[in-house]
């Protein structure tokens, strides 16, 4: 009698637990629905709605979900409200946003992060250093995207190293890569890889116009053919690497205007142009930290023969002074003893090296920025040697631009090459306009001229800067 009154005690508990069950389960869909309403009516438009739109509205939803569950939300939203014009607040809010893995916007970060990451992955594992701090994983986690210390630091200590010594990147992939390439959903659950990484590539090479004439295969080619072949295979994987990053970039701006516009839905009092630019940044450190490394052996992939030339001036000019690329006279001093065993510029030099060591676009166009100012500081200080108790009048971009040559050529970092033609990419136009955008044209300008030395175009260019 106690074992069947236990039995029906049992089926009874499991009885009421499925009707709560069940109870919660319309609870949570009728709550899923009325969010969904709301998340319409704040995109209500008429007419069709487009595919983008139609994502909009989802991650809307999930926005709206997530801060039903939680409280944090609210609390910064009620502090803005009061103090609108503080920017600590503002800072502090996408702080704690980007600190907060299960929110929608970390959520469509990480996707993005993922597919630009498998991307690159296959493409440029192939040149990485063998040691182990140094090599790059397919990205099935969370942890696969974080960049420890230890690695960051081992990465640092190698971007100086000369291009040529840095294995061939190959445009090549094996099973086992496609395999890894599938993309995670939001949620970390593997969904069919819809975005093949070299889906694009194959398919060029496929369409390209390669039918043999009958009996090529008994035809004996000449020297003069195979080189002609040679040549005309690397164009070709060369016209492929640049659509592949060009669908790559565009990839990472789409990325970063959906989690703005996410942002801005999900924290209207960040729709200013102050916070919206700390915002902005903020987004950028973040997405770009973990795949910058990887992006940049495609970049220098790409700008591969710009850098060997680089390299082929730096070798040449290794040991020349300022005004051997350029530099007027008064603008460094002639006597190496004022300088107590440095050379000219040399606080320059160290600033723009700081370059490769960030991963942010923007706080590489700052540190663009900086060492100009710093050349400008110390044209002044030098000319202050030649002409005692005088001040020096700013110096102008023929001034600048041989300098700042120099300032590259002393850096011996062929990277630079790439690393500015990342920037050109990402950096937003709206800070292209003023000083940042002078100076990261300048920049260009002057990494140009030092690729030029090697074939004689000081020769060439020494009218512009003297």
């Amino acid at each position: 009698m106690k074992t069947l009154s236990f039995q029906r005690q049992m089926m009874e508990n499991l009885i009421i637990a499925k009707a709560r069950q069940d109870a919660l389960q319309r609870k949570m869909e009728e709550r899923r629905l009325r969010l969904q309403e709301e998340a319409n009516r704040r995109f209500a438009a008429s007419g069709c709605i487009s595919e983008e739109e139609q994502e909009q509205r989802v991650l809307y939803t999930n926005v709206l979900e997530y801060e039903q569950d939680h409280d944090w939300p609210k609390l910064w939203k009620a502090r803005l409200k009061k103090y609108p014009d503080d920017v600590t607040l503002v800072s502090g809010l996408v702080s704690c946003l980007l600190s907060c893995p299960d929110h929608p916007v970390m959520k469509l970060l990480k996707r993005h992060q993922y597919k630009v990451y498998n991307r690159l992955y296959p493409i440029v594992s192939k040149s990485l250093p063998a040691s182990p701090a140094q090599l790059i994983k397919p990205s099935h986690s969370t942890q696969s995207l974080s960049i420890p210390d230890s690695r960051r630091s081992a990465s640092e200590s190698s971007v100086g190293h000369s291009l040529s010594s840095n294995a061939s990147l190959n445009i090549t992939t094996s099973n086992e890569h496609r395999a890894k390439e599938a993309e995670l959903d939001v949620d970390g659950h593997h969904t069919p890889n819809r975005e093949n990484s070299f889906e694009d590539l194959e398919q060029f090479l496929s369409q390209l116009d390669w039918k043999p004439s009958h009996g090529d295969h008994d035809m004996a080619f000449e020297p003069s053919q195979l080189v002609d072949q040679e040549s005309l295979v690397q164009d070709l994987e060369m016209r492929a690497l640049k659509d592949h990053l060009k669908g790559i970039v565009k990839d990472i701006h789409i990325a970063i205007d959906q989690l703005l516009s996410l942002c801005l839905l999900s924290f209207e009092c960040l729709n200013t142009a102050s916070s919206k630019d700390l915002c902005l940044a903020s987004l950028e450190e973040a997405f770009f930290t973990p795949v910058w490394s990887p992006l940049l052996a495609l970049f220098r992939k790409v700008h591969r023969q710009r850098e060997l030339s680089f390299e082929s001036s730096m070798r040449l000019y290794q040991e020349a002074s300022p005004g051997d690329v350029g530099v007027a006279p008064g603008l460094y001093p002639q006597d190496p003893a004022v300088l107590h065993g440095s050379y000219p510029y040399e606080s320059a030099v160290q600033e723009l090296r700081l370059l490769c060591g960030d991963c942010c676009p923007q706080k590489k166009l700052d540190c663009i920025v900086r060492t100009l100012r710093v050349i400008c500081a110390c044209a002044e200080d030098y000319g202050c040697l030649h002409e005692a108790g005088s001040k020096t009048a700013a110096i102008g971009a023929d001034d600048l631009l041989p300098i700042l040559s120099y300032v590259a050529l002393r850096c011996e970092l062929p990277q630079l090459v790439s690393e500015c033609a990342a920037l050109e990419e990402f950096i937003h136009e709206g800070y292209l306009i003023g000083e940042e955008g002078y100076c990261l044209t300048s920049m260009q300008s002057a990494l140009q001229y030092v690729e030029s030395l090697h074939t004689g175009g000081f020769l060439q260019h020494n009218s512009k800067f003297t």
